[in-house]
């Protein structure tokens, strides 16, 4: 009998609980605001027996520092170096900074409004500080990669300075007064463009 060579169905791929979990909590957060989030309430929100967020992160701060270490991740793929664009380190990190600009405008608002939620968090818990800044501090060595292959005379200066122009555009959009006049994908290529030309001067 000649053996069928066709693979077995796989069952769909659940999300880790962890993962799980950590959505759930970023969603609440985004939603309620840090009063809305408990133990109990992520719980309920996605189905989960009675006390399994409590056996993944005991306290409110690993909660915390649980659903802070998602939104990192999860930003991350957009703050990155765009694959599909052809051109100079230059084009290359406009392309990156305006998308991940759009992303967190868009989709990604409600993970922006949760990472803004938690920054005011982690002003008044060291703990949550700690996290809050080793997390960042990716975002800002690989702004400072990218700035060093764009010629910066002082990329770590010019990544800072960088970042915070980016934190800055976020929450006026998410949170601030931009809130109601959204930008588009254009118009955030043309206005990185012109912060990156004021900060390294005119491209070539």
């Amino acid at each position: 009998m000649t053996p069928s060579l066709k693979a077995p169905l796989k069952a769909p791929r659940q999300t880790p609980r962890p993962t799980l979990i950590a959505d759930a909590a970023i969603a609440l957060i985004a939603e309620r605001g840090l009063r809305g989030l408990t133990h109990r309430a992520v719980d309920e929100s996605v189905g989960l027996p009675a006390g399994s967020t409590s056996n993944r992160a005991r306290t409110r701060v690993a909660l915390l520092e649980l659903a802070l270490t998602r939104i990192a991740e999860l930003e991350s793929v957009g703050f990155g170096v765009p694959t599909m664009v052809e051109g100079s380190p230059r084009d290359l990190l406009t392309q990156g900074v305006a998308d991940g600009l759009h992303q967190a405008m868009n989709d990604g608002r409600a993970l922006a409004v949760a990472r803004i939620e938690l920054a005011l968090e982690a002003a008044r818990r060291p703990e949550l500080r700690e996290v809050y800044d080793r997390l960042g501090a990716r975002f800002l060595d690989l702004a400072t990669f990218l700035l060093t292959r764009c010629g910066s005379p002082e990329p770590e200066e010019d990544a800072r300075r960088l970042v915070r122009w980016c934190d800055g555009v976020v929450f006026n959009a998410v949170v601030g007064s931009g809130h109601g006049h959204p930008q588009t994908a254009v118009e955030l290529h043309e206005e990185v463009t012109r912060y990156l030309d004021a900060l390294l001067g005119p491209a070539s």
